[in-house]
């Protein structure tokens, strides 16, 4: 085998690792939650001796700080607009927060890690608890961009209250859903608070209007 040959087959080999290691560390962190999580059970799940979870992620708040990461990388994917060719404004907000529903529903990991994170108050900040706040700060920013293009007689202070209570609302659908499970039709709910914060934006725009 050549040496690009086998430079390719080690970074191949390397980046299935990770992703096996990563997926171990959400069925365990899912089970057991941060505190329950550890190298040795990961390493267990994974298959995969301690030595090669400590190559890839140098502790375990390493390694959480990574699954909300890759998470949150396919949460954000969903939160895109679609096109104005797709329908009223209405219909496109509507359409984006079921996206986002599937989304969460499909990769919830970031967000329920995160949760537990934020909500917890340790001498030592997690760097898991940093990343979650970052991702947090970067979709209310985008959230925050839609509001604007969507309504611009928006002001700030009714753009910053609106992305406060989405994101919120959202949170709450889904500690709700992780609660009752599948009784909980994320999708139909998301849909809803939606046309709500949508209905809500209309009438703080109206106010703005001279």
């Amino acid at each position: 085998m050549t040496e690009p040959q086998t430079t390719r087959k080690k970074r191949a080999n390397g980046v299935e690792s990770r992703q096996r290691i990563l997926d171990a560390a959400v069925e365990i962190a899912g089970e057991r939650g941060y505190e329950g999580t550890s190298i040795a059970a990961v390493s267990a799940k994974c298959g995969l001796p301690a030595s090669s979870i400590y190559w890839h992620f140098k502790d375990k708040d390493d390694l959480i700080a990574a699954v909300i990461e890759r998470s949150f990388e396919t949460w954000l994917a969903a939160v895109e607009l679609p096109s104005e060719e797709t329908g009223t404004p209405l219909e496109r907000v509507t359409a984006m927060a079921g996206n986002v529903a599937r989304s969460l529903i499909e990769a919830p990991d970031f967000l329920r890690l995160g949760l537990m994170l934020a909500l917890e108050r340790r001498p030592a900040e997690p760097r898991g608890r940093t990343v979650f706040l970052q991702v947090r700060d970067i979709a209310r920013a985008k959230i925050a961009e839609m509001a604007r293009a969507i309504i611009p007689d928006l002001d700030e202070k009714s753009v910053n209250a609106l992305t406060t209570y989405a994101v919120a609302g959202g949170d709450g659908l889904f500690v709700q859903r992780e609660i009752n499970g599948d009784d909980v039709d994320l999708v139909a709910l998301f849909e809803l608070h939606a046309q709500l914060v949508y209905e809500a934006a209309t009438r703080m725009a109206g106010r703005n209007k001279p």
